[in-house]
């Protein structure tokens, strides 16, 4: 469902549109000023990075996006329509993978359609060909604490786009695991994207995360958060496990190596 409530095609991505965007947590002298004012442009289908230091506000604005949160100042709309109450078509990863011990992986998935009273064999249909795209097959029937890290995180982003949302939201999720795994997921997250064209906002700390997987990258100042710069990504797809296969590589790195020691957050000398 759209944030008013009319249907929309299953197959297509959301647009997000922000303007003035601003969050001031608490009032008074205690009052923390978390983020903004910023703008935010997302087209359908698109898979745009923030990325900035901790506490820029990065994850703020993603929650604010979701309607998990409210704006002090601003507006947000959702494919033109204002957003004034928590998103339900949006799947949402974090780096915790959130899945529930007492559930096997699959029951983990599943429980999109328990709560939002799916057709039931229809999304398990959908929820074995995610097992297998992802790599999980085989595993549908153990606990989460007989998967290793980057199989529950796996199963995290199977529930999260199970119920074919037409946006993902991505709170780090791939901080928490090791290189290799990263990398394989960042692969396999770039090749459901392709799939699916779904639109998402992902976050993270990592260049090589956000240029290798995005179409725009927006970098943030410190907080209060500001969008200080945006890098259109132009590299083929899909693109492979090792990025300095392409020269350009490095020059959007580099970019954003150098905005950061612009505004003091890299000190190198």
């Amino acid at each position: 469902m759209r944030a008013n409530g009319q249907e929309r095609a299953a197959d297509t991505g959301a647009s997000i549109a922000g303007r003035g965007i601003k969050k001031v947590f608490g009032t008074g002298p205690s009052a923390h000023h978390a983020l903004g004012p910023i703008d935010l442009d997302v087209k359908p289908g698109e898979f745009v990075s923030l990325i900035g230091p901790s506490g820029c506000g990065k994850s703020t604005t993603m929650l604010l996006v979701a309607g998990l949160e409210k704006t002090t100042e601003g507006k947000i709309e959702i494919d033109g329509v204002p957003l004034s109450a928590p998103l339900s078509e949006v799947g949402i990863v974090f780096q915790d993978h959130l899945l529930l011990e007492f559930r096997t992986a699959i029951r983990n998935v599943m429980l999109q359609q328990e709560i939002r009273r799916l057709d039931r064999q229809e999304l398990r249909e959908r929820a074995d060909a995610l097992f297998e795209k992802l790599g999980l097959t085989g595993a549908e029937n153990r606990y989460p604490w007989q998967l290793s890290g980057g199989m529950r995180q796996r199963v995290s982003i199977a529930r999260a786009l199970v119920h074919q949302p037409s946006m993902l939201l991505m709170d780090e999720p791939f901080g928490a695991l090791d290189a290799i795994t990263r990398t394989q997921i960042r692969h396999d997250l770039e090749m459901l994207w392709l799939e699916t064209r779904k639109t998402v906002l992902f976050i993270t700390h990592s260049i090589e995360e956000a240029v290798g997987l995005s179409d725009r990258v927006l970098v943030m100042s410190d907080g209060p958060g500001k969008i200080v710069d945006e890098i259109h990504i132009d590299l083929p797809r899909p693109r492979p496990a090792h990025l300095g296969d392409y020269p350009d590589f490095a020059q959007y790195a580099q970019r954003v190596y150098t905005t950061f020691e612009k505004l003091g957050i890299y000190k190198f000398k």
